[in-house]
């Protein structure tokens, strides 16, 4: 390996680090700004925060034009981060709700540009040069893991304003390693026409899509209400950032020993086992537990999250023809990471105003659990293709 190839792995791996740490010390926060230093209610928080999620799978597949039209990927990665930690900034400026829903549909446009753009400039490198994607990809996590707890720490010795400074700067400092990263041309749009008629024809595609919309719906809806969930069971900023110090800080082991898993297991049994870990954390949840018990049960994110995303994808990525996987893979990620994290984080917003937290978290188990029903109707269709098959030879 030359010396410029290893300063480029340690530049991505910079650029990955501070990204998701600036993520990671905002987003898990801001609801509980939203509630207890500008005093908008649950039905506020969801909506304001579900916004976001709606507004990146509209806008994503426009930025991916921009970068195939003007073959300067590098430059609009570069825009939209120092756009999205400036925007994050305005909150500290706005008392209306109103002008706070236009800011936030705002930062999830360009927002939506910035893991997309980089994780492709990425892969072309590693494809070129050899290596290992998920070794680079590895440092946003412990990024992410790492700032929860820090900007949960500083919030509770200063100021919650701090997490704003503390995004903003994360993405500034993110640009300018940006600006050293490999010139490349990418782009991330896909055929949906075309790729809705073939995988219309599978059942199990639209099953599978509706049961990780109800499993890793309320996956992200977590990451809004947990702080208030916290909070309201006594803890403290701090605690929150600490909890979710171990609930990501678990994700990163898991999902790296995922494959002797799913080898030995399948990919659908693991899906299933991840998805009814959440659905058991969530009812736990739902019960009010002490504080203590709560920091135990953050490690089950890794059984659940660390298990789930390298399973649920490979099976996406196996059961759509090949012409058609980006498009599967992007239908996949615009369902769970889209439209049911928004469906449930403004549900979950609204009956937080009517009947409280442990409601909210009785949602997501409810709806988790139905997840799984579907996740075994999937595995039982899968298995009668087999015997079919071997039936037939």
């Amino acid at each position: 390996m030359t010396k410029q190839n290893r300063f480029t792995r340690v530049n991505f791996s910079l650029f990955f680090y501070l990204v998701f740490f600036g993520f990671g010390g905002f987003f898990p926060l801001l609801s509980v700004y939203f509630k207890n230093e500008v005093g908008l209610t649950g039905g506020q928080i969801g909506t304001l925060m579900s916004l976001g999620p709606v507004v990146m799978v509209l806008t994503q597949p426009l930025w991916g034009m921009l970068c195939d039209y003007t073959r300067r990927s590098n430059e609009v990665l570069i825009l939209t981060v120092v756009m999205t930690g400036t925007l994050g900034l305005g909150y500290l400026l706005l008392e209306s709700y109103a002008w706070m829903l236009v800011l936030a549909a705002l930062l999830a446009a360009f927002q939506s540009a910035i893991i997309p753009t980089s994780d492709s400039i990425a892969m072309k490198f590693v494809r070129r040069e050899g290596g290992d994607y998920g070794n680079l990809r590895l440092w946003g996590a412990i990024g992410f893991a790492g700032a929860t707890w820090v900007m949960g720490e500083l919030a509770e010795r200063l100021d919650l304003t701090v997490i704003f400074f503390g995004f903003a700067l994360s993405l500034w400092l993110c640009a300018l390693t940006g600006l050293k990263l490999p010139k490349e041309e990418v782009a991330f749009d896909f055929d949906l026409r075309r790729g809705l008629a073939r995988l219309a024809r599978l059942p199990r595609f639209g099953m599978f899509l509706a049961a990780t919309f109800l499993v890793f719906g309320p996956v992200h809806a977590n990451n809004v209400y947990f702080g208030l969930l916290f909070q309201d069971l006594g803890g403290t900023v701090a605690g929150v950032g600490l909890g979710f110090l171990l609930a990501a800080g678990s994700e990163a082991p898991f999902m790296r020993f995922s494959g002797p898993w799913i080898r030995k297991w399948g990919l659908l049994s693991v899906t299933l086992f991840a998805a009814l870990v959440s659905g058991f954390r969530w009812i736990f949840y739902s019960l009010e537990p002490s504080i203590a018990w709560v920091y135990l049960t953050t490690v089950s994110q890794g059984l659940s999250v660390g298990l789930f995303i390298p399973a649920a994808l490979q099976y996406v990525r196996d059961l759509a023809p090949s012409e058609v996987q980006t498009t599967a893979i992007a239908l996949y990620a615009a369902v769970g990471t889209g439209l049911g994290n928004s469906f449930f984080t403004l549900l979950g917003g609204y009956i937080l105003d009517w009947a409280g937290i442990s409601a909210t978290y009785l949602l997501f188990g409810l709806a988790t659990f139905t997840g799984v029903g579907m996740l075994v109707w999937v595995k039982r269709l899968e298995e009668r293709r087999v015997e079919n098959a071997e039936s037939v030879v």
